[in-house]
């Protein structure tokens, strides 16, 4: 084997750890632990904390939205501890802003699509702000400050975590962040907003539950 591919080996390898980290279906194991139920054929049908909270309770919710930060916390710490465990690492230090960027994408998707239920998930806001306060704590702050404002003013959820989507993307240009994080936040940005999509729908039309109601 050259010597040449073992950086592109070892840096997949980084990726799939970052992914299975991601795709750990938190939501999921509460439902079948708790209630012995698939929590996707309830609510939305998504495994993340807020139709854990409408289905399972506040406690599970809490304790899935804990666990599923860590997961993007864990992904992309993975790569800083590579760095700092090996002096003359495999792959080059000019690397590490892509490769961070790379497994934040890859745990995002895992959450989403997770392997072990059939490609389904959640939202992968969580997992999204976990990314980030390793990455950034600053951006990842500032993203939650803004979650917290406007879910205090309209008490929905996911129109808070859109606009936090939108508003990640202009906190990092703002804060001058290197361009592998600026593509990142904006690829993740976009992409929450994409699993927010009937969300999105049911908003327009005026149907979208505040916290606590439940989803019709």
């Amino acid at each position: 084997m050259s010597i040449a591919i073992l950086p592109w080996i070892l840096s997949g390898l980084l990726l799939v750890v970052a992914y299975l980290f991601g795709s750990i279906p938190t939501g999921y194991l509460a439902g079948r632990f708790l209630k012995g139920i698939d929590i996707r054929e309830y609510g939305s049908g998504s495994t993340g904390a807020t139709n854990v909270l409408r289905t399972l309770g506040k406690q599970a919710a809490i304790a899935v939205l804990a666990i599923d930060l860590f997961k993007g916390v864990a992904a992309v710490a993975q790569i800083y501890a590579f760095y700092a465990f090996f002096a003359d690492p495999i792959v080059p230090l000019s690397w590490k802003p892509w490769l961070v960027t790379a497994t934040a994408v890859a745990a995002i998707l895992g959450h989403s699509k997770s392997i072990w239920i059939k490609f389904t998930g959640g939202k992968s806001v969580a997992t999204s702000l976990g990314v980030l306060l390793v990455m950034n704590p600053a951006v990842a702050l500032g993203t939650l400050g803004i979650f917290a404002v406007f879910f205090a003013i309209s008490r929905i959820v996911s129109l808070s975590s859109i606009v936090a989507a939108i508003g990640v993307s202009i906190l990092a240009i703002l804060l001058k962040q290197p361009l592998p994080y600026i593509v990142l936040t904006g690829i993740a940005g976009v992409y929450v907003i994409y699993l927010h999509r009937t969300n999105i729908k049911r908003l327009l039309a005026g149907t979208e539950p505040k916290i606590g109601q439940t989803l019709q």
